[in-house]
């Protein structure tokens, strides 16, 4: 009996603006998608990440050690 594939359900597609992230100004960004609709734009920088959510105008940036604790909390709990 053949094994049933799995639909894809997520996409991302990335956009690197310089090949060093430790420059100012420089970042990596991932467009992510869900059944071929754009949920969300994810910014990766030196500093800190922003999300723009969907067809949002307006970031959410999270510094680096805000987004480290959401994480541990979101694995681990509290």
């Amino acid at each position: 009996m053949p094994k049933k594939r799995s639909i894809k359900k997520h996409s991302v597609k990335a956009n690197l603006q310089v090949m060093e992230l430790a420059k100012a100004g420089s970042s990596l960004h991932l467009e992510i998608y869900a059944a071929k609709e754009k949920i969300g734009t994810l910014i990766i920088g030196s500093g800190s990440l922003s999300w723009y959510g969907g067809k949002r105008k307006i970031r959410k940036r999270i510094p680096w050690s805000r987004f480290a604790a959401m994480m541990d909390e979101l694995a681990y709990g509290k």
